[in-house]
């Protein structure tokens, strides 16, 4: 039975993402970090990157990836977020993280983040997931601190000159390794 009053959104469901959500995956990344829609939400990085966060060839390579899965959080058939978790041996990467701007604050990207862990344990049996952020996203990096990852200092260098993944509006870009124990 439906308990949510009229106007009220639904408690957001998980599921793996099929190659027939990769249209409506692009424009949720792209909200949450490049624009002017990305400025209503906290993890826009459009002080940092113009252009692109990512296309549909992109999404769809890792939708369509037998080692990966693409974790998409909806409600009332809406994408409000999604995550891309990838099989790596002995651990897992996890990446490609977005909720809707309009959704942020809310506890759903600590309800994500928790989820893709749980997958990559129960299903993978990793110990570990691994991820790399921008090190400029202090802010960031910081949310992640305290739901468990650490910084590893090891850098490794942002791909300027390829728009696939964004113009930087700096030359000092670079990613940090961030790590967590998921026992």
């Amino acid at each position: 039975m439906d308990t949510a009053l009229p106007g009220t959104p639904s408690a957001p469901t998980f599921r793996f993402a099929g190659a027939a959500d990769v249209p409506d995956l692009v424009p949720l990344i792209e909200s949450a970090y490049r624009g002017d829609a990305s400025r209503t939400g906290w993890t826009t990085e459009a002080d940092l990157l113009d252009g692109q966060r990512t296309d549909e060839e992109g999404v769809r390579a890792v939708v369509g990836d037998a080692g990966s899965r693409v974790l998409l959080a909806e409600a009332d058939g809406e994408p409000l977020a999604c995550c891309h978790i990838e099989h790596r041996g002995e651990h897992a990467y996890f990446g490609m993280f977005a909720v809707s701007p309009r959704r942020q604050g809310g506890g759903l990207g600590r309800a994500v983040l928790a989820e893709a862990e749980r997958v990559a344990r129960t299903e993978w049996g990793v110990r570990e997931m691994h991820m790399t952020v921008i090190r400029q996203r202090e802010e960031l990096i910081a949310w992640y601190e305290r739901r468990g990852y650490r910084r590893t200092g090891r850098m490794s260098p942002f791909p300027y000159g390829d728009e696939r993944f964004g113009i930087p509006r700096r030359d000092d870009l670079e990613f940090e390794l961030l790590i967590k124990d998921l026992g």
